[in-house]
Protein backbone atom coordinates (compact mmCIF):
# COMPACT_ATOMS: atom_id res chain seq x y z
CA UNK A 1 0.00 0.00 0.00
CA UNK A 2 2.68 2.04 0.89
CA UNK A 3 4.77 1.63 -2.59
CA UNK A 4 1.29 2.25 -4.44
CA UNK A 5 0.65 5.56 -2.57
CA UNK A 6 4.52 6.35 -3.68
CA UNK A 7 4.22 5.47 -7.44
CA UNK A 8 1.45 7.74 -7.27
CA UNK A 9 2.76 10.60 -5.72
CA UNK A 10 5.84 10.51 -7.96
CA UNK A 11 3.39 10.71 -11.14
CA UNK A 12 1.60 13.74 -10.01
CA UNK A 13 4.91 15.09 -9.43
CA UNK A 14 6.09 14.71 -12.67
CA UNK A 15 2.41 15.71 -14.42
CA UNK A 16 2.53 18.75 -12.44
CA UNK A 17 6.44 19.38 -13.46
CA UNK A 18 5.99 18.53 -17.11
CA UNK A 19 3.13 20.66 -17.46
CA UNK A 20 5.25 23.66 -16.06
CA UNK A 21 7.62 23.24 -17.98
CA UNK A 22 5.51 23.73 -21.28
CA UNK A 23 4.13 26.98 -19.48
CA UNK A 24 6.92 28.90 -19.20
CA UNK A 25 7.82 31.26 -22.32
CA UNK A 26 10.66 29.98 -24.72
CA UNK A 27 12.13 33.60 -25.12
CA UNK A 28 13.05 36.26 -22.92
CA UNK A 29 10.03 39.17 -21.73
CA UNK A 30 9.42 41.11 -24.37
CA UNK A 31 10.29 44.66 -22.98
CA UNK A 32 8.82 47.77 -24.67
CA UNK A 33 11.21 51.01 -24.47
CA UNK A 34 9.58 54.43 -24.47
CA UNK A 35 8.62 56.55 -27.59
CA UNK A 36 11.23 59.27 -28.59
CA UNK A 37 8.98 62.02 -30.09
CA UNK A 38 10.34 64.58 -32.46
CA UNK A 39 8.53 68.03 -33.05
CA UNK A 40 9.75 69.79 -36.21
CA UNK A 41 8.90 73.75 -36.57
CA UNK A 42 5.51 72.83 -38.48
CA UNK A 43 4.34 71.07 -35.35
CA UNK A 44 4.69 67.33 -37.31
CA UNK A 45 4.83 64.65 -34.64
CA UNK A 46 7.52 62.16 -35.77
CA UNK A 47 6.94 58.52 -33.89
CA UNK A 48 10.43 56.43 -33.41
CA UNK A 49 10.02 53.40 -31.64
CA UNK A 50 11.93 50.23 -31.04
CA UNK A 51 10.22 46.93 -31.72
CA UNK A 52 12.02 44.92 -29.27
CA UNK A 53 10.64 41.24 -30.22
CA UNK A 54 12.15 41.51 -33.65
CA UNK A 55 15.29 43.21 -33.18
CA UNK A 56 18.29 43.11 -31.08
CA UNK A 57 19.85 45.81 -29.01
CA UNK A 58 22.02 46.42 -32.37
CA UNK A 59 19.56 47.01 -34.58
CA UNK A 60 18.84 50.37 -36.17
CA UNK A 61 15.46 51.67 -34.78
CA UNK A 62 12.47 50.92 -37.35
CA UNK A 63 10.74 53.96 -38.91
CA UNK A 64 6.67 53.98 -38.92
CA UNK A 65 5.72 53.98 -42.50
CA UNK A 66 2.73 56.65 -41.70
CA UNK A 67 5.56 59.70 -40.33
CA UNK A 68 6.99 62.09 -41.89
CA UNK A 69 11.00 63.26 -42.69
CA UNK A 70 11.66 66.26 -40.90
CA UNK A 71 11.13 69.73 -42.80
CA UNK A 72 14.56 71.68 -43.42
CA UNK A 73 13.21 75.32 -43.13
CA UNK A 74 15.42 78.04 -44.44
CA UNK A 75 15.65 81.90 -43.11
CA UNK A 76 13.43 83.91 -46.19
CA UNK A 77 15.26 86.29 -47.96
CA UNK A 78 14.13 89.49 -48.86
CA UNK A 79 13.75 90.60 -52.65
CA UNK A 80 16.81 92.27 -54.51
CA UNK A 81 14.29 95.02 -55.71
CA UNK A 82 14.85 98.79 -55.27
CA UNK A 83 11.84 100.45 -55.80
CA UNK A 84 13.64 103.76 -56.83
CA UNK A 85 15.71 102.09 -59.84
CA UNK A 86 13.65 102.22 -63.52
CA UNK A 87 12.61 99.41 -65.79
CA UNK A 88 12.94 96.76 -62.94
CA UNK A 89 10.97 92.92 -63.28
CA UNK A 90 7.82 93.05 -60.62
CA UNK A 91 8.70 92.22 -57.48
CA UNK A 92 6.13 89.61 -57.33
CA UNK A 93 7.42 88.20 -60.56
CA UNK A 94 10.83 87.85 -58.44
CA UNK A 95 8.75 86.44 -55.42
CA UNK A 96 7.93 83.64 -57.84
CA UNK A 97 10.76 82.08 -59.22
CA UNK A 98 12.58 82.29 -56.21
CA UNK A 99 10.77 82.05 -53.08
CA UNK A 100 11.87 85.51 -51.99
CA UNK A 101 9.68 88.09 -49.37
CA UNK A 102 8.76 91.35 -50.98
CA UNK A 103 7.54 94.66 -48.92
CA UNK A 104 3.65 94.32 -48.08
CA UNK A 105 1.65 95.53 -51.40
CA UNK A 106 -2.21 96.88 -51.36
CA UNK A 107 -4.06 95.60 -54.20
CA UNK A 108 -4.97 96.73 -57.93
CA UNK A 109 -8.64 97.20 -56.39
CA UNK A 110 -7.41 99.68 -53.90
CA UNK A 111 -5.94 103.46 -54.55
CA UNK A 112 -2.11 102.86 -54.23
CA UNK A 113 0.20 105.11 -51.49
CA UNK A 114 1.92 108.08 -52.56
CA UNK A 115 5.31 107.57 -54.08
CA UNK A 116 8.23 109.06 -52.65
CA UNK A 117 9.73 112.12 -54.23
CA UNK A 118 13.30 112.23 -54.95
CA UNK A 119 14.79 115.40 -56.40
CA UNK A 120 13.99 118.40 -58.77
CA UNK A 121 17.11 118.80 -61.04
CA UNK A 122 17.83 121.18 -63.55
CA UNK A 123 18.97 120.30 -66.99
CA UNK A 124 21.89 122.13 -68.26
CA UNK A 125 22.88 120.04 -71.75
CA UNK A 126 21.27 118.38 -74.67
CA UNK A 127 18.23 118.91 -75.94
CA UNK A 128 16.12 119.75 -72.73
CA UNK A 129 18.47 122.23 -71.46
CA UNK A 130 16.56 124.60 -69.16
CA UNK A 131 13.92 121.93 -67.88
CA UNK A 132 13.85 119.90 -64.72
CA UNK A 133 13.68 116.69 -64.40
CA UNK A 134 11.74 115.16 -61.61
CA UNK A 135 12.61 111.72 -59.63
CA UNK A 136 10.26 109.52 -57.42
CA UNK A 137 10.74 106.00 -55.81
CA UNK A 138 7.10 103.57 -55.85
CA UNK A 139 5.41 102.81 -53.12
CA UNK A 140 4.32 99.46 -52.01
CA UNK A 141 1.22 99.63 -53.84
CA UNK A 142 -0.07 97.99 -57.19
CA UNK A 143 0.50 100.91 -59.69
CA UNK A 144 -0.23 101.45 -63.12
CA UNK A 145 0.88 104.60 -64.02
CA UNK A 146 2.49 107.83 -62.33
CA UNK A 147 1.09 111.81 -62.76
CA UNK A 148 3.60 114.68 -62.28
CA UNK A 149 1.35 117.29 -60.89
CA UNK A 150 3.31 121.07 -61.75
CA UNK A 151 1.62 123.94 -59.37
CA UNK A 152 -0.24 126.68 -61.24
CA UNK A 153 -0.60 124.68 -64.25
CA UNK A 154 -4.68 123.77 -63.16
CA UNK A 155 -5.41 120.23 -64.02
CA UNK A 156 -2.48 119.43 -67.35
CA UNK A 157 -0.64 116.88 -65.35
CA UNK A 158 1.78 114.65 -67.49
CA UNK A 159 1.97 111.37 -67.40
CA UNK A 160 4.52 108.77 -67.10
CA UNK A 161 4.46 104.75 -67.30
CA UNK A 162 4.73 102.35 -64.24
CA UNK A 163 8.15 101.13 -64.91
CA UNK A 164 9.51 104.52 -64.79
CA UNK A 165 11.28 106.36 -61.75
CA UNK A 166 11.65 109.94 -63.51
CA UNK A 167 10.14 112.52 -66.07
CA UNK A 168 11.18 115.97 -67.17
CA UNK A 169 9.07 118.78 -67.10
CA UNK A 170 9.50 122.70 -68.35
CA UNK A 171 11.32 125.10 -67.06
CA UNK A 172 10.29 125.77 -63.19
CA UNK A 173 10.49 128.95 -61.12
CA UNK A 174 12.03 129.11 -57.87
CA UNK A 175 10.03 127.94 -55.39
CA UNK A 176 7.12 125.95 -57.60
CA UNK A 177 5.77 122.92 -56.23
CA UNK A 178 5.71 119.65 -58.13
CA UNK A 179 4.13 116.70 -56.97
CA UNK A 180 3.80 113.21 -57.98
CA UNK A 181 0.95 110.81 -57.99
CA UNK A 182 0.56 106.79 -58.09
CA UNK A 183 -2.03 105.52 -60.38
CA UNK A 184 -4.32 102.36 -60.88
CA UNK A 185 -7.99 101.03 -61.41
CA UNK A 186 -9.42 102.01 -58.14
CA UNK A 187 -8.15 105.58 -58.28
CA UNK A 188 -4.85 107.93 -57.68
CA UNK A 189 -2.89 108.73 -54.50
CA UNK A 190 -3.29 111.66 -52.35
CA UNK A 191 -0.43 113.98 -52.11
CA UNK A 192 1.38 113.98 -48.73
CA UNK A 193 4.89 115.94 -47.73
CA UNK A 194 7.13 113.06 -48.98
CA UNK A 195 5.52 112.88 -52.01
CA UNK A 196 5.55 116.45 -53.25
CA UNK A 197 8.55 119.01 -52.73
CA UNK A 198 9.48 122.96 -54.03
CA UNK A 199 11.91 123.56 -56.81
CA UNK A 200 15.14 125.10 -55.49
CA UNK A 201 18.15 124.96 -57.58
CA UNK A 202 21.21 123.37 -55.77
CA UNK A 203 23.43 125.74 -54.18
CA UNK A 204 26.47 124.29 -56.01
CA UNK A 205 25.02 126.08 -59.70
CA UNK A 206 24.79 129.06 -57.54
CA UNK A 207 28.35 128.90 -56.61
CA UNK A 208 29.62 127.75 -59.89
CA UNK A 209 27.73 130.76 -61.73
CA UNK A 210 29.36 133.26 -58.69
CA UNK A 211 33.12 131.44 -59.59
CA UNK A 212 32.78 132.22 -63.35
CA UNK A 213 31.52 135.50 -63.01
CA UNK A 214 34.34 136.09 -60.66
CA UNK A 215 37.12 135.23 -61.97
CA UNK A 216 35.68 136.66 -65.91
CA UNK A 217 36.34 140.00 -63.42
CA UNK A 218 39.27 138.98 -62.08
CA UNK A 219 40.96 137.97 -65.93
CA UNK A 220 39.29 141.66 -67.25
CA UNK A 221 41.12 143.50 -63.90
CA UNK A 222 44.25 141.56 -64.60
CA UNK A 223 44.98 142.31 -68.61
CA UNK A 224 43.78 146.11 -67.78
CA UNK A 225 46.39 146.57 -65.09
CA UNK A 226 48.91 144.73 -67.67
CA UNK A 227 47.76 147.25 -70.51
CA UNK A 228 48.58 150.49 -67.61
CA UNK A 229 52.06 149.08 -66.74
CA UNK A 230 52.97 148.39 -70.65
CA UNK A 231 51.42 151.92 -71.64
CA UNK A 232 53.88 153.43 -68.57
CA UNK A 233 56.89 151.28 -70.14
CA UNK A 234 56.58 152.71 -73.63
CA UNK A 235 56.48 155.77 -72.56
CA UNK A 236 59.49 155.53 -70.44
CA UNK A 237 61.18 154.36 -73.31
CA UNK A 238 60.29 156.64 -75.68
CA UNK A 239 60.73 160.19 -72.96
CA UNK A 240 64.82 158.60 -73.18
CA UNK A 241 64.99 158.09 -76.97
CA UNK A 242 64.04 162.10 -77.32
CA UNK A 243 65.47 162.92 -74.73
CA UNK A 244 69.28 161.25 -76.51
CA UNK A 245 68.65 162.72 -79.80
CA UNK A 246 68.76 166.10 -78.39
CA UNK A 247 72.32 166.05 -77.12
CA UNK A 248 73.73 164.63 -80.80
CA UNK A 249 76.30 167.93 -81.21
CA UNK A 250 78.56 167.74 -78.04
CA UNK A 251 80.35 171.28 -78.72
CA UNK A 252 77.11 172.82 -78.83
CA UNK A 253 76.23 175.42 -75.83
CA UNK A 254 73.78 178.10 -75.09
CA UNK A 255 77.03 180.49 -74.97
CA UNK A 256 78.17 180.06 -78.72
CA UNK A 257 80.83 178.03 -80.67
CA UNK A 258 83.91 177.27 -78.62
Amino acid sequence: MTSLCRTVALLLLFIHSHLFTQALPTSPPATRRPQILFVTAMDFVDDYYYDGDSHSDSTPPRIRASVRPPLLLHEPQLCQYNPCLENQEPCAHLSAQTGCLCPGMTGIDTPPHAPRIQQLLPISEGDDAGKVEVRWCAPSSAVSGYRVVVEGRGGDAMEFGEALRRGTVGSLEVGTKVCVEAVNLAGHSVPTEFSCMRYNPPESSNHMLAGVIGGGVAFLLLISIVAVILWKYQTCVKGKRDSTEGLGNPSYTTEGHL
